[in-house]
């Protein structure tokens, strides 16, 4: 029987979950996220219910890559506690991180940065099978390309987009961390591996800058590279801090009577 303005109405879609749905049910009044003519369901004035099979998230209306950005856990414990004193130790780690003077390489005293060569290191010998300019180039590829897989993983296969936050932030300290390397590159000055400094010292950046011909902007490169690590460091904390406050919300409805 059609929906009726006196009739009780669907407040949410029992085919597909979307809501809000239109005041207004009769017919050809369809759903908005699926197509299905509420009206023709059979089962107007039963309650409606979210289908098993779908994964409850705070905003009813997003769907596909919306919802695998935005997706918080159904449960709430400890564990958020836990995320939100994670997140404020990451977030002073950043402000400290981003005002290391990268023209003089105090982002290699650091501690992430002993992780980061290892990637950087391994990163020459992968790519050694594709020339010597690649695996040059290789070392900093790797230690980039590593923290975009770890918040890939995070995002698509756990389906944990707090933590894929935090794999971006490691990419954005990466390239903080590939940025006095660069800057280096014209007036070398940093001590190498190798003990030495500059082309003695086996300097990628020089060799890569100078086989393009941008070695007189390698400054210039390694402080706008500086920049965009510390960006994309900051919102990923920006982004993690948001899933903490939709989830927050969870907390709160779960502890009212």
């Amino acid at each position: 029987m059609p929906a009726t303005s006196t009739s009780p109405r669907y407040t949410r879609c029992p085919k597909c979950g979307h809501s809000p749905l239109p005041a207004e049910q009769s017919l050809p009044v369809a759903c908005p996220n699926c197509g299905v003519i509420l009206a023709k369901l059979g089962t107007v004035g039963r309650p409606t219910a979210r289908p098993p099979d779908t994964e409850p998230v705070l905003r009813d209306d997003q769907s596909g890559w919306g919802q695998l950005f935005s997706t918080v856990p159904k449960e709430v414990d400890v564990a958020y506690w836990f995320r939100v004193a994670l997140l404020l130790g990451f977030a002073i780690w950043t402000w400290i991180l981003i005002r290391l003077d990268y023209r003089t390489g105090e982002m290699g005293s650091s501690f992430i940065h002993r992780p980061i060569l290892v990637f950087h290191e391994a990163g020459h010998i992968l790519f050694l099978p594709l020339g010597h300019w690649m695996s040059v180039l290789g070392g900093t590829l790797l230690q980039l390309i590593m923290p975009a897989i770890i918040a890939g993983t995070f995002l698509i296969k756990n389906r944990d987009p707090f933590g894929a936050a935090l794999g971006l932030w490691f990419l954005g300290v990466s390239l903080m961390d590939v940025a006095p390397y660069m800057f280096d590159a014209l007036e070398p000055q940093l001590m190498l591996l190798s003990g030495a400094t500059g082309e003695a010292g086996g300097h990628d950046w020089i060799y890569l800058f100078s086989s393009m011909g941008l070695l007189p902007k390698a400054q210039l490169i390694g402080g706008l590279t500086h920049k965009l690590g510390a960006l994309v460091a900051l919102l990923s904390l920006a982004w993690a801090a948001w899933l903490l406050r939709r989830q927050y919300r969870r907390v709160a409805d779960k502890a009212m009577p």
